[in-house]
Formats: structure tokens, sequence, C-alpha cells
């Protein structure tokens, strides 16, 4: 009996360091921006090596928002001041629209123009709200104060 649970605490103390060098292997690759697509006040950015959790994700959007508009000129905002940005996933690349629900570009000349939907963060601004990023585990609000604070699902 006791071997087998040596073996098995073996197992978890291998599987656990493997899980850690994972995570901090990720965490050593800088994001990588593929594309970005732009529609009025929409933009669509396709990236590589996003930060994984939520809080990794708006981090590097307000430490790189400032390179992102000097770069690629984005946010492009409305009259209102209202904005929408959606980081995606690239995944596998460009693909035809054959299969339902893919995200395709117009402003792109080839078949190949579409992305799988696997959003990673969106940001959008309104003037009455200010600024929401919305990821997979829910929404987060900026304060005018700079705190940013969890909304909660109603």
């Amino acid at each position: 009996m006791k071997a087998n649970l040596q073996k098995f605490l073996l197992v978890l103390v291998v599987a656990g360091s493997a899980s850690i060098g994972y995570l901090i292997w990720l965490s050593l690759h800088p994001v990588k921006i593929i594309a970005v697509h732009q529609n009025n006040n929409y933009s669509d950015i396709l990236v590589e090596n996003f930060p994984v959790t939520d809080k990794g994700k708006i981090n590097w959007w307000l430490k790189n928002k400032k390179k992102l508009k000097e770069k690629y000129k984005i946010p492009v905002t409305s009259g209102d001041g209202f904005f929408s940005i959606t980081f995606w996933n690239f995944g596998t690349g460009y693909k035809e629209e054959e299969k339902y629900d893919r995200l395709c570009f117009n402003d792109m000349n080839t078949n190949q123009n579409c992305i799988e939907k696997d959003a990673v963060l969106t940001i959008d601004r309104s003037n009455n709200i200010g600024i929401l990023f919305t990821v997979y585990d829910g929404t987060y609000h900026l304060k005018n104060n700079g705190k940013i604070i969890k909304l909660k699902r109603e």
C-alpha cells in the first residue's frame, strides 16, 4: 500500500511540475499580432500567445495600448468616443468560410479570409459606461480612478 501511495505522490509532483513549467513557458512567449482588421469603430486583432488569465489579458492591454495606437491606429473612435476591439486567437490560421459561424473579413481578397471564433478579450468603450473588458470568465469595468472591478452576472 505504501509503494502505491509513493507512486501516486510522484505522479502528482511530476504533473504539477509539468503544469507549472508549461505556464512559465507560455508567459515567456510574447504576444504576436498576426493581423488587424478594421471596420469603422470595430477592430479585430488576430493574436498568438495571448495571456491565459483575465488579469494577464487586461494588464497586457493596459501596458500595450499606446503601442497599438501608434502602430495600428487602434482604437478608432466614433464622434461620441465609442469603440470596440476584439482580440481573437489566430489558432490554425485563415480558412475558407465553409464551416458555419466562422468570422470572415471582407477586407481580404481571398477565399481563405475566415477564422474560428475564439475571442480572448474584447474592449468596449462608451461615454455612458466607460471601458469594459470582456473575457471568458466575465466582464470587468475600468473605473475613473483606475481600479478594475469584476461585474456580477445577473
